[in-house]
């Protein structure tokens, strides 16, 4: 058997451990970064304007250079670092804000509806695009993923990124955040608890970055039967049904199967509400 080498530093471990977050981590060139940025304009382009609603999310279903961003050996390998070999990929989602836009993401734990069970549960945040602070950076309160489930309240905002534009039912002390601001090409960690938001763009420039929610393989959905991608290692708990790999961007079996995966996360995200479908 092969031991692999740590990809993280044991500072790093500890310091997710600790505060709930690492930031950043170098994972490509920025010039790949770009070429993916390309990519994903591309498609804007010929769809006739910026991906929204479904096509914002379980994108590696659809373009395989997406599927490809979420088997990206050193994302896997930090990840590995954090919740063991066996890997699933239980969704993506693009957040982007455009230059000089309004939107903004709320104070909010991750796990507010996912239904995901135990919470061992994190996100890689992949910056196609430079994020520095005045393009809405994220912004994390250390250590709030040791805090239980908090209750959140539905605003359902437009200018809220969200799906449900909840926020956190408690008072926070902007002051007390830290920014986490990211090249293009760098990721950040972050566990499912952890309380964060984002400001407005600011800037001239697009703001693209796609969340990765990878999910050991002994985590259970608890809402309904859901599927996921397994992206490292083995599956030996059969609690998602698994995604297919895109063999060529949007065809017609990925179109299919992203329709699949797509109406049972919109059936998580909008329990309980008369929600149809994803925000725009």
């Amino acid at each position: 058997m092969c031991i692999r080498d740590r990809f993280l530093t044991t500072e790093q471990i500890a310091t997710y451990q600790n505060d709930g977050l690492i930031f950043p981590i170098k994972v490509m060139p920025e010039i790949e970064a770009g070429e993916l940025q390309r990519r994903l304009e591309q498609y804007e382009r010929d769809s006739g304007g910026p991906i929204q609603k479904e096509w914002r999310h379980k994108v590696h279903l659809l373009f395989t250079w997406a599927n490809e961003i979420i088997r990206n050996p050193k994302i896997l390998d930090a990840v590995e670092d954090l919740i063991g070999p066996n890997i699933m990929c239980w969704t993506t989602n693009f957040f982007i804000k455009e230059a000089n836009d309004p939107s903004f993401v709320s104070w909010h734990q991750d796990s507010t509806y996912w239904g995901l069970e135990p919470a061992d549960v994190l996100t890689a945040w992949f910056a196609m695009s430079d994020a520095p602070v005045e393009s809405g950076a994220m912004k994390f309160l250390l250590g709030s993923h040791k805090w239980d489930q908090i209750e959140h309240t539905d605003t359902f905002d437009s200018d809220n990124l969200l799906t449900r534009g909840q926020e956190i039912s408690i008072d926070i002390n902007e002051e007390d955040g830290i920014y986490a601001p990211l090249k293009a090409g760098e990721i950040s960690l972050h566990h499912i608890r952890a309380a964060h938001g984002s400001a407005p763009n600011t800037t001239n420039f697009r703001r693209i970055g796609l969340a990765i929610r990878y999910i050991p393989t002994y985590v259970k959905q608890l809402k309904i039967r859901d599927s996921a991608t397994l992206v490292r290692g083995i599956d030996e708990y059969s609690n998602f049904d698994l995604e297919p790999e895109p063999q060529e961007d949007l065809s017609v079996d990925a179109l299919a199967a992203h329709k699949d995966a797509t109406e049972r996360q919109l059936a998580t995200y909008y329990e309980g509400t008369e929600k149809a479908e994803f925000r725009p």
